[in-house]
């Protein structure tokens, strides 16, 4: 179905100050939120005022705002692969891990845990095991020279299944560092150094930055890959850079938080349920929403079994099933 033509300048800025303000306000929750009781004037004076106190700063500055930082870039990444996806493959399944760039990436951090890397060394495992498995699907997922939506898909779930299975292998060596691995399979923020907020949070900005401003390509897209074609889309390439910056975005966003899921699959079928199937409002609505979403959710990880935490993919995934499952079951019985 295409979208509509008519999308003008001040909806489309106004959409874009609502969706800014629902992440502001999450941002502001996850900055409060927490352990240690922060009053919201402390909050306040935090960020506006030289009187602040110290304790508080160091909580907010040092632990509390990497942490939602970290949420933004996360959840916001993986909402707008989700929705990218989506449109491209034409699958309304389709999410960040499907191509199994997740798989890859977890493997190289599980053998990081085998062989007794620090935390950089993990990090570091982990990105070049999700790049691996995108060079071997771009490769593999070709059809007469050009990326083909469903052998993309099957190669990614191949692919991703295999190393799934060296997962399961490697996991069955370790001992000490088993509860790490598990948190890696669940999804889990807390053991992201901040330094690599320099790296992954540029690195979201940018290819979500890139990915909106081909939102209209992906509308012309929906409509099949010929039509986009004599409408002028160099679907070539637009699938081959959708597919190697977006998954380069998902490896780096694996590499410090481990799986994280329902994130990139629930937040882009509620932004086309509540704003319509133009792409050009529903990828940036994926991002900001995402991120709102998921700071709420690793606020409420790290508060609910306070001084313990959960790890924030298990809450997501608690979340997110159940609201997937309502969303699908009205849709239906919309269209019916």
């Amino acid at each position: 179905m295409a979208a509509d033509k008519g999308l003008s300048l001040a909806r489309y800025i106004s959409l874009l100050i609502l969706f800014s303000a629902v992440t502001l306000v999450s941002i502001a929750v996850g900055l409060w939120a927490g352990p240690v009781k922060i009053s919201i004037g402390d909050l306040y004076s935090a960020f506006f005022s030289n009187s602040s106190n110290q304790i508080v700063s160091q909580i907010i500055f040092e632990i509390r705002l990497p942490r939602v930082l970290f949420a933004v870039a996360v959840g916001g990444g993986l909402s707008i692969a989700g929705a990218v996806f989506q449109a491209l493959l034409g699958n309304p399944l389709a999410e960040p891990y499907i191509l199994g760039i997740s798989s890859g990436g977890t493997f190289g951090a599980v053998l990081s845990f085998l062989i007794g890397t620090s935390i950089l060394g993990t990090q570091v495992f982990s990105f070049a095991g999700a790049l691996l498995v995108m060079i071997l699907v771009f490769i593999l997922g070709k059809r007469f020279g050009e990326l083909e939506p469903n052998v993309l898909i099957l190669t990614g779930v191949m692919v991703g299944a295999f190393f799934s299975a060296a997962i399961l292998l490697v996991i069955t060596m370790l001992n000490d560092s088993l509860r790490s691995a598990v948190f890696w399979l669940i999804g889990n923020l807390s053991n992201a150094p901040k330094e690599n907020l320099k790296i992954v949070l540029p690195v979201t900005f940018i290819v979500s930055f890139i990915l909106i401003l081909n939102s209209n390509k992906y509308n012309l897209f929906s409509m099949g890959s010929d039509t986009a074609k004599q409408l002028g889309v160099n679907t070539s390439f637009l699938k081959n850079m959708t597919y190697i910056l977006t998954s380069l975005m998902i490896g780096a966003i694996v590499s410090v938080s481990g799986i994280i899921g329902f994130v990139g699959l629930l937040i882009p079928h509620a932004c086309r349920m509540i704003f319509g199937v133009d792409n050009r409002i529903v990828l940036p609505a994926s991002f900001f929403i995402g991120a709102a979403y998921l700071i709420l959710a690793d606020t409420i990880a790290r508060t609910v079994v306070s001084p313990s935490e959960l790890p924030v993919g298990a809450v997501t995934a608690l979340i997110g099933a159940p609201v997937f499952i309502y969303l699908l079951r009205k849709r239906f019985h919309t269209s019916s």
